[in-house]
């Protein structure tokens, strides 16, 4: 196909319109909602939801959370600081937990954990959670962690990840997840910025079917860090494991003897849940705060009506838990809705390309959110993989992690969804706790669109100046008015928390993300505006990956920008400056590529390192990286006059063809 056929075919499939399963348009939980309220049209519907949005969202926390305590007032916002549910009295893994497993659900799966071996397969019922939970909080308790205390938790997908957490919500005390694919380097300025007083971390898990370690590199990020008391270290694959004595203790053996029965903590709404740390464009990882009374609404509002939850579901979404996507949807959003969800530790490849397939058929699966990564790749390798299985259960879909585009959306709709499952195609970040513009079961989908902001939440898109963008216009995402699931800080560092989010529009949050707004309304989003790299659907700083490669003995310097990968979405590019004397050959670029890898882990591995004499900086000695990009990528520069050495830019080659 020519690229003019390829482009307009591209073009058809953006304005196609993809009309919901009438089925699903009348059974839909949003559908019963706007029956109550007297509201005939999603149109209208989104917009009394916009414009009464503390109204709604007081109407939601009373719906979706049990309350200890009756909140008195639903909101005091003086930006850039809210309280939400002012007076009540709440707690996030009551809500997740603990209820549940009280009432007819007590026996309800609340996780089927599929681990990477094939036939490893535990269920875990909701009073089985809940007994877990308690144990684990029981024992963190007896080793004199309070309420405000930070728990440090490494681990890879495996149910003592969301039971620790939970356990650290029951008690009061705050859970920094750090994802377990980063290196020791990473996880160390993690912990290092908040402190726990409790590591959890595992012996190894698998990849690939091959046994690898985690304890080695827990070991390594924690080394000297004073405030580390207690390691607790599950056993996961079996592996010879170093051990502390006097520190380290087998996650077996800690819970040993506790009581499975322990009170929840009431906590005040606005008391931290947890804190998770998102990439930075100054290289510095951002920890942001999120609370028991946000994290307890905003997904479970967003879990039941984007992906229509029902009790009989059984719902995957196949993120990490690292990420905030995890947190939300596989975490707090499902459990707060008493949902069963899959849990699945391995690779979407191994033992081949039909693993994901054969476990949507071998337990239903009818609701699945992934990621347009993993779409590409089951492209790559055609639709014979997913013909192969079962996949009727499945109703709908869900989509995170980047934009998806158009031909991923059709194809992924026709081989796993029958030809008829929607797609909610979601836009939200760390910083807002849950999604923020997707579908409903009820809209009209375009591929590649999130659509319109979701009810109770007012985003516009913006101009620099603030003005609201026309029909076709491109801008600013930001959101006008405070939410529940907002974030509330970044840890330790209230300027940074004003300046990255709230100075540029006063009383409005700045995403960081573009978009474009068609001539229907709905929005387009575009990627980052500043330097953060989107790999693979994770975010990535391209300061932290520049910082991990001047670390290299070799490099005097370095700039990293991303090139648009057909699987990952984007791929990193390393232009690095050598020291003197220094010769630049093939070994090089790959001792410098694994250099990165074991600085930040296997995510932020540089595709391409290219040895240039000079990076292209600005007046201040900074990188300037979208121009890099632009010369790189053989697109037109834009303004270069900030450059302070424009031959410079005649040593960048270009990258792709």
């Amino acid at each position: 196909m020519s690229q003019e056929k390829a482009d307009k075919s591209a073009q058809n499939l953006e304005n196609s319109m993809y009309q919901p399963p009438k089925d699903l348009v009348e059974n839909s939980n949003v559908t019963h909602w706007m029956r109550k309220k007297g509201l005939g049209t999603e149109a209208e519907m989104r917009a009394w939801t916009s414009q009464n949005y503390v109204q709604f969202w007081d109407e939601i926390a009373r719906t979706y959370a049990d309350w200890f305590v009756p909140f008195s007032q639903t909101l005091k916002w003086k930006a850039p600081n809210a309280s939400w549910f002012v007076g009540g009295k709440i707690n996030a893994a009551y809500n997740a937990v603990e209820r549940h497993a009280h009432t007819k659900r007590r026996n309800k799966l609340a996780y089927i954990f599929v681990g990477e071996p094939v036939g490893d397969v535990r269920k875990i019922t909701y009073f089985e959670l809940d007994r877990e939970v308690n144990r684990f909080a029981n024992a963190l308790k007896g080793i004199g962690i309070e309420k405000g205390d930070r728990v440090g938790i490494y681990l890879p997908m495996i149910p003592e990840l969301p039971i620790a957490m939970l356990a650290c919500a029951k008690i009061g005390a705050i859970h920094v997840v750090v994802f377990s694919g980063f290196s020791a380097g990473a996880v160390r300025d993690r912990l290092e910025d908040s402190e726990p007083k409790v590591l959890v971390t595992c012996d190894g898990s698998y990849r690939r079917g091959k046994p690898i370690a985690t304890k080695p590199q827990a070991d390594e990020a924690i080394a000297g860090m004073g405030c580390i008391e207690k390691v607790v270290v599950v056993k996961r694959n079996g592996q010879e494991t170093p051990m502390a004595e006097g520190r380290d203790v087998w996650w077996d053996e800690f819970v040993a003897g506790q009581s499975g029965r322990c009170a929840a903590q009431p906590m005040d709404p606005d008391d931290s849940l947890f804190i998770l740390y998102t990439a930075g464009a100054a290289g510095k990882p951002r920890g942001i705060v999120h609370t028991h009374g946000g994290m307890s609404v905003g997904p479970a509002l967003s879990t039941s009506w984007v992906f229509d939850l029902k009790d009989t579901d059984v719902y995957w979404s196949t993120a990490d838990i690292g990420w905030i996507t995890g947190h939300s949807y596989i975490v707090y959003g499902p459990l707060c809705n008493g949902a069963t969800s899959i849990m699945y530790e391995g690779s979407p490849d191994y033992p081949d390309f039909g693993r994901w397939f054969q476990i949507i058929e071998e337990f239903g699966v009818s609701v699945i959110y992934t990621a347009p990564t993993a779409i590409r790749m089951f492209m790559n390798e055609g639709p014979s993989w997913p013909q192969k299985y079962d996949l009727g259960t499945v109703r709908l879909m869900g989509s995170v992690g980047e934009a998806m585009n158009p031909d991923a959306f059709v194809w992924w709709r026709q081989y796993v969804g029958g030809g008829f499952a929607p797609i909610m195609d979601t836009w939200f970040q760390s910083e807002t706790g849950s999604q923020v513009i997707a579908p409903l079961p009820i809209t009209p989908l375009k591929p590649g669109s999130p659509s319109f902001p979701l009810p109770g939440y007012n985003v516009q898109v913006v101009d620099d100046s603030g003005v609201q963008v026309q029909p076709g216009g491109t801008g600013n995402i930001i959101i006008a008015e405070p939410w529940p699931s907002m974030l509330r800080e970044v840890y330790h560092d209230p300027e940074r928390y004003n300046e990255t989010y709230w100075a540029a529009f006063p009383g409005k949050y700045l995403s960081g993300d573009k978009a474009r707004v068609d001539s229907d309304g709905y929005i387009w989003a575009l990627g980052r505006a500043d330097d953060v790299l989107k790999v693979a659907g994770h975010r990535i700083s391209n300061a932290e990956v520049e910082a991990s490669a001047e670390k290299h003995p070799a490099v005097a310097s370095a700039a990293v920008v991303g090139k648009p990968d057909q699987v990952k979405g984007e791929s990193i590019v390393v232009f690095a400056v050598l020291k003197p004397g220094v010769v630049g050959d093939d070994a090089l670029q790959k001792d410098i590529k694994s250099f990165v890898r074991k600085t930040l882990g296997p995510i932020a591995i540089p595709s391409d390192v290219i040895f240039v004499p000079e990076i292209p900086l600005n007046k201040a000695g900074k990188p300037l990286r979208s121009i890099i990009k632009a010369k790189a990528l053989g697109q037109p520069l834009g303004d270069a006059s900030a450059l302070a050495n424009p031959k410079s830019l005649d040593q960048i080659p270009l990258i792709i063809q």
